[in-house]
């Protein structure tokens, strides 16, 4: 099994910046890709990026492409969520997933690994 788990959530101002981090552990060798989901109050839980894990390919939501960065640690059990110029509505509890079956993509019910979340929230 996998296990993911998020940090780096906070309070910022609009048009800040914020770094989330995801630390997996366990049989990280069989994940296949590992994405970002965020649930805004009241709504669904949306994509926001994605990366594929054998060849390093990115994916990213129309709403945060251009503000957002998707990376990985060198030995590829962490990967991190760069957000930049923040608005209020990026207030969400952020999703860290894992892919552990083959493929990759938005798709939420394609990950099968889910971290606890962690809260950002973006003040105007």
């Amino acid at each position: 099994q996998v296990q993911l788990v998020e940090s780096g959530g906070g309070l910022v101002q609009a048009g800040g910046s914020l770094r989330l981090s995801c630390a997996a552990s366990g049989r990280t060798y069989s994940m296949n890709a590992m994405g970002w989901f965020r649930q805004a109050p009241g709504k669904e839980r949306e994509f926001v990026t994605a990366m594929r894990w054998s060849v390093i390919e990115t994916l990213y939501a129309d709403s945060v492409k251009g503000r957002c960065t998707i990376s990985r640690s060198g030995a590829g059990t962490t990967v991190y969520l760069q957000i930049n110029s923040l608005k209020p509505e990026d207030t969400a509890v952020y999703y860290c997933a894992a892919r552990t079956q083959p493929g990759w993509g938005p798709l939420i019910s394609g990950y099968d690994v889910w971290g606890q979340g962690t809260q950002v929230i973006v003040s105007s």
